[in-house]
């Protein structure tokens, strides 16, 4: 009875440690088209008339053959790499003139 006390314990611990980390995870996005040019760096993928350029690293997994010509579906996230803030403080009020 104890063990499985023990047990029970440990699972809701690293249930609660890894609830933040899931939480932490940016939402996902899909594209879907051919492929019209790929590198090692990234791969790029016709949307109508639109051009969409996805960036890859080594980490990016892939099934299949991809080359051009391939029909893809792409799974992405959107991570800000840098922000330059312009203007007043967040919450400043502009004062109306009468």
């Amino acid at each position: 009875m104890k063990q499985i006390r023990a047990f029970v314990s440990i699972l809701a611990v690293l249930a609660l440690l890894a609830a933040p980390a899931l939480a932490a995870t940016s939402k996902t996005y899909q594209v879907t088209g051919p492929v019209i040019e790929v590198t090692d760096t990234m791969i790029v993928v016709q949307k109508g008339k639109d051009r969409w350029e996805i960036a890859r690293d080594g980490s990016t997994k892939a099934t299949g053959d991809l080359k051009v010509g391939s029909k893809v579906t792409i799974e992405y996230r959107m991570t800000a790499t840098s922000v330059d803030v312009k203007g007043g403080a967040a919450g400043e009020k502009t004062k109306k003139k009468k």
